[in-house]
């Protein structure tokens, strides 16, 4: 496949960005109406809608799959699905700005793997940026002392974390999957790979299924058109279109927008109040990041 210019997929990551930093507060609007597993299954339904008839009609017809490709596919969903459902379920322990100050981690998250598992760049560039980016994330989730986010504060900044690592993974293969198909073609077949283990987890985590679609507020169908149209057709698209221009840990510097967007929206739509705490673990993880760019980039020159 032909990669992407530098502009277009610098481009393309922050659009990304601004988006998924949005979503952090839309998703946790559609908690108050639908459960995890809901929201998780409808946002990918819908984006599916959108993507499929797309992709059908600018390369559908050309695009060959064989049984090694799916099995790919299948494993890239699972990071879609770690992702999606361990962001939702951290989102019912912590606050919207909490969460997106610790999705700042993610470059950092991403570079650890890359260093570890492709080696990309040596893991002693980054390993001191990472401890300090990790710090930030311990120090907004409440780990050692009780949070003034709520109960069990340190459970969902962990479970915020653990999805960063699978979007990590999941950006990661992603990349060397597209050396044959598509940012398009990788988009849709992960995320139809990741609904269909859901499929039953419904049974065991319902709201809306319970209480029925009319206890839906407006509020709530206006959050879960956000989640589909922008968050998962739109921002999978662009940043995907973007790691294959640039790469993983470059492309993994431009989550520094989704804090500053989530913060900012948290602030605005969910009334929620950020404190000189969230400020400082921001401070720290984004020059945990800093830190890590400045010594990849130092290695490779």
């Amino acid at each position: 496949m032909r990669r992407p210019s530098d502009l277009a997929a610098y481009g393309a990551l922050v659009t990304a960005a601004v988006v998924w930093g949005g979503s952090i507060v839309f998703q946790k609007l559609a908690l108050g109406s639908f459960s995890a597993v809901e929201v998780s299954v409808l946002r990918g339904l819908g984006a599916l809608a959108l993507l499929i008839p797309l992709w059908w009609w600018q390369e559908g017809r050309g695009v060959k799959f064989t049984s090694r490709d799916v099995a790919i596919f299948a494993l890239l969903g699972l990071g879609v699905l770690g992702n999606h459902l361990l962001t939702l379920f951290g989102l019912r322990y912590i606050g919207a700005a909490v969460a997106g100050v610790i999705i700042g981690a993610s470059p950092a998250i991403t570079a650890f793997l890359s260093a570890l598992l492709i080696r990309d760049v040596p893991f002693r560039a980054v390993w001191v940026g990472c401890a300090v980016s990790f710090a930030g994330v311990m120090l907004v989730s409440g780990v050692g002392g009780e949070s003034a986010a709520g109960e069990r504060s340190w459970l969902g900044g962990t479970l915020v974390v653990l999805g960063l690592v699978s979007w990590a993974l999941y950006t990661i293969g992603g990349r060397r999957t597209m050396e044959r198909f598509s940012p398009l073609t990788v988009n849709w077949t992960t995320l139809l790979l990741s609904i269909l283990p859901q499929i039953p987890l419904l049974w065991t985590d319902q709201k809306v299924a319970i209480a029925g679609i009319e206890s839906v507020p407006t509020s709530g169908w206006l959050a879960l058109a956000y989640l589909i149209v922008f968050a998962t057709a739109l921002g999978q698209q662009a940043w995907l279109y973007g790691v294959q221009g640039i790469g993983p840990s470059r492309a993994g510097v431009f989550v520094n927008l989704i804090p500053v967007s989530a913060l900012t929206l948290s602030a605005l739509v969910l009334g929620e109040q950020i404190g000189v705490k969230e400020l400082a673990g921001i401070g720290m993880i984004l020059s945990g990041v800093w830190l890590v760019n400045r010594q990849s980039a130092r290695q490779a020159r």
